[in-house]
């Protein structure tokens, strides 16, 4: 008899044969009731694939049966980790194969941003070309500009890379301990925090989001970039307060920011939507049908490993398989 498993989230029509192929599938419509689904599906599933939706004690506590949760994402804020590690769920992710797609994003969001790409865009479809361009519509080079990277991960580091070698931009960098490879292959500096936000023109998260990162960047810390810094997050919406960085965008205490997620989505309106020196994108850092696939391939590869007993090559709480 087929092992149960329920698809939490949209899957293309091949990978959804392949699991019907191996399991009893059931599919979640994110049209109808939610917790009648869940209440139906999940007492007898096994496994469990998707993205998107929060998971914890509250929507798993019928889920006796559960061995594992593949999730086509890199982050995993969604999942109540220390619940799963707990109940013996395995969590696996699929980090590396959107590093440098993720990377591609975050650069464009910083020379949009800089270069006052959408605002000018939008200033030329209106019929306002009309004249030479004035310098109260001029942006800022890139080029030898000091890149400030928050999280020198392995997206923060292919992040780092285009700067350093496209655009010959001095590196600063905070992490969790200094990186001397790195440092001796972007001639990057490890620093503070407090440090890097007062010398970056451009200040990039990607870290994470944890209790450390959490509204890492507020009032404060937005006070203590320059006046012509332009902040970029492709980390999580929440590592920033939301509110403090629109006011310092209103009183261009910071001369703009590109933002590819938010505290609240999806985002159908925001005080950000009516600011000029502002990019807002709908977190679409991996969104690319070649990188969606090859999420998609490794979340089924991680599923299929976990559901035949065998260590998942993306095993996020990888303490149950010790």
């Amino acid at each position: 008899m087929k092992p149960d498993v329920f698809v939490f989230s949209r899957l293309s029509d091949e990978h959804l044969a392949e699991l019907k192929a191996r399991y009893n599938v059931t599919v979640l419509d994110p049209k109808g009731d939610i917790e009648a689904q869940y209440a139906k599906a999940l007492p007898t599933a096994k496994g469990m694939i998707g993205v998107g939706r929060k998971l914890g004690p509250t929507q798993l506590a019928q889920a006796k049966n559960l061995k594992v949760i593949s999730s086509i994402s890199v982050g995993y804020d969604n999942y109540d980790l220390p619940y799963l590690t707990k109940r013996g769920i395995m969590l696996t992710n699929t980090p590396d194969v959107l590093t440098e797609t993720t990377a591609d994003l975050g650069f464009t969001l910083l020379m949009s941003a800089a270069r006052r790409v959408p605002e000018l865009d939008a200033w030329t479809k209106n019929g306002n070309w009309q004249r030479t361009l004035s310098p109260d519509l001029f942006g800022v080079d890139i080029h030898h500009k000091t890149l400030g990277i928050v999280g020198m991960g392995r997206i923060g580091a292919a992040i780092a890379r285009r700067g350093h070698f496209g655009f010959n931009m001095p590196v600063l960098y905070t992490a969790n301990s200094p990186k001397p490879e790195l440092e001796a292959e972007l001639n990057a500096r490890y620093c503070l925090l407090d440090t890097l936000l007062a010398q970056a023109d451009f200040v990039v998260l990607v870290v994470p989001l944890g209790p450390q990162t959490r509204q890492l960047i507020g009032k404060a810390q937005l006070a203590q970039m320059k006046a012509d810094a332009i902040l970029i997050n492709v980390a999580r919406g929440a590592v920033v307060d939301e509110a403090a960085l629109i006011e310092s965008l209103q009183t261009q205490q910071i001369r703009a920011a590109g933002l590819d997620v938010y505290e609240r989505e999806p985002l159908a309106e925001s005080p950000l939507f009516a600011l000029p020196n502002v990019v807002t994108l709908p977190h679409i850092g991996s969104a690319t049908a070649q990188t969606r696939n090859a999420m998609a391939r490794l979340a089924m590869d991680n599923f299929h490993q976990a559901m035949a007993g065998e260590k998942p090559q993306s095993l996020v709480n990888t303490e149950l398989w010790s």
